[in-house]
């Protein structure tokens, strides 16, 4: 069968490998019918992720149909339509224990850790899989991962009904965020330096954009709150500077929430997170997010609306990954489909 090999840095390879089979109790096989290209994959290409290992078969955004079953496997059955859930986790640390198993001290991702779904099949325990509507289209379900890091943000930033929300960044997870925040109410105000994503983000329910090339975030956000500021700012761009500036704008009490990877320093005084009180916390993969977000799939409370902007077979990922790279401004989404 074929499969998407990331020997190393800059190296990508089509490869045969051997179909995997059903072999324990608990094993599931599943024919993979949609992967979606996450930043994520392309820091792995570049050799920008720092926990990934080489080499690797990339690709953690992952749906497909279940097509043989373990003998002890309860929880699905062959024709399932499943999405992956890309984590697994001891069970004992005290993350785990804590109930925050994304964070476990031994924890695996799917695709970056270990091999992950971009191969035409896979085989997961049950327990990394969750059914979805048979009659939902693939490229709507195969969003369920990055929509799952969208509710981990809005859970960690306490979003509910009545705040006022600023997401740094209209990219594909900043759209995620906006869709799960908007389901929980908030007025969501966006910012980016393009007006392309700008119009998306708003055409996606949006309430207020801000083009932080042209206009100054921090008196835009008092202008839109009163001088109140925003009660939570999820930053999805990912840079110290990005990260500053959420301190500054953030409301008395308020909350920031943190995505990124850098390890570049950033510069933040004391005062304004005492005087505010704020509380910053940081946001990464998932825990307990797949239920739900299942479940607004399954009742069409989450759809792509456009996400998704590029399709390219497996034959073709090479091309994929070549047009990702080189338009960045283009891509919002590209999947890889099976089929």
């Amino acid at each position: 069968m074929k499969a998407v090999l990331i020997p190393k840095a800059l190296e990508l390879q089509l490869i045969d490998i051997e179909k995997p089979a059903v072999v324990g109790d608990s094993d599931v096989l599943v024919k993979v019918k949609r992967v979606g290209i996450c930043g994520s994959d392309m820091h792995i290409y570049h050799g920008t992720n720092p926990l990934a290992t080489y080499p690797r078969i990339v690709g953690h955004e992952v749906t497909g149909e279940v097509v043989a079953i373990g003998q002890g496997v309860e929880s699905v059955q062959v024709g399932d339509h499943v999405v992956v859930e890309p984590i697994r986790t001891c069970g004992t640390c005290y993350a785990c224990r804590s109930g925050r198993r994304n964070v476990c001290e031994k924890l695996s991702v799917f695709g970056v850790h270990e091999d992950g779904g971009m191969r035409e099949f896979i085989v997961l325990p049950e327990n990394q899989l969750h059914i979805v509507d048979a009659d939902l289209e693939w490229d709507e379900v195969v969003l369920a991962e990055p929509y799952t890091i969208g509710a981990q943000a809005v859970w960690r930033g306490g979003v509910s009904a009545g705040d006022t929300v600023l997401i740094q960044g209209c990219g594909p997870i900043g759209i995620c965020i906006l869709k799960m925040a908007k389901i929980n109410g908030a007025t969501v105000m966006m910012t980016d330096l393009s007006a392309e994503r700008l119009q998306f983000a708003k055409e996606n329910g949006a309430d207020f954009v801000i083009d932080a090339g042209k206009e100054s975030v921090i008196d835009k956000v008092n202008q839109i709150t009163d001088g109140e500021g925003a009660n939570v700012v999820i930053d999805a761009v990912c840079l110290p500077s990005t990260f500053e500036l959420g301190v500054k704008v953030a409301s008395v009490a308020g909350t920031v929430v943190v995505l990124g990877f850098d390890e570049r320093p950033s510069s933040i005084a004391q005062l304004p997170i005492t005087k505010k009180e704020l509380t910053i916390v940081g946001s990464r993969l998932q825990t307990n997010q797949f239920g739900k977000v299942v479940t607004l799939l399954n009742e069409r409370k989450l759809s792509h609306d456009g996400l998704i902007t590029h399709r390219f077979s497996i034959n073709d990922v090479q091309e994929a990954f070549k047009f990702v790279e080189e338009n960045p401004d283009k891509v919002r989404k590209a999947v890889i489909v099976f089929e």
